[in-house]
């Protein structure tokens, strides 16, 4: 009796690890920047902050969400954003806002100096949505507050960009593509407001 027992033990432990060991690992994804530097550098160098970033409660969370369709989505447990959107967003538009603008000065986080001599852009993501296989859409509300007390100006830019293949590495890639053309609108505001 104690040695079926002893056996029943050993079986049910050795079936819990072979549990564990076969569970899937889980990816890491980060957004990049996909814009190209652009010419010669402006005479006089502009400043950018990006102020502030909202992202929709649905993305903001760890797990990568895709669209099944109109009314329903995965969070994939085992693709993961290796930070948070709200950092890697603005990470990335002022990595491609420095590229387009082909400025140092683009920061998301107030440096020292005159703030009120620096354009300050604030986003808000209405839609960052995917469907494996197919294309990701961002809509992103953008407001541009020019240096001094010169009005705001926005605009608002809607990017649905092909995967161009499966998998997630295809989504995030087009995500960094999509978020490439918001920064370009941006930069084409700041450029001929800037003096």
């Amino acid at each position: 009796m104690m040695r079926s027992s002893l056996t029943v033990a050993v079986v049910l432990a050795l079936a819990a690890l072979c549990g564990c060991a076969s569970s899937p690992k889980s990816d890491f994804y980060t957004l990049s920047s996909a814009a190209p530097q652009t010419g010669n550098p402006p005479a006089a160098p502009i400043a950018v902050l990006i102020s502030s970033v909202t992202v929709p409660e649905l993305v903001d969370r760890p797990q990568i969400v895709v669209r099944n369709g109109d009314n329903t989505v995965n969070i994939d447990e085992f693709a993961r954003w290796a930070d948070p959107l709200k950092s890697q967003i603005p990470r990335v538009v002022r990595a491609d806002l420095g590229q387009l603008l082909n400025s140092a000065l683009v920061s998301t986080y107030p440096m020292g100096g005159d703030l009120a001599s620096a354009y300050r852009v604030q986003l808000d993501i209405q839609r960052f949505d995917a469907a494996l296989g197919d294309a990701v859409t961002v809509d992103v509300l953008w407001s541009v507050a020019p240096p001094g007390k010169k009005p705001p100006l926005s605009g608002r830019s809607t990017v649905h960009e092909p995967c161009g293949a499966a998998g997630y590495d295809a989504v995030v890639a087009a995500y960094s593509r999509a978020l490439g053309t918001v920064s370009r609108d941006i930069a084409t505001t700041i450029r001929p407001a800037s003096p």
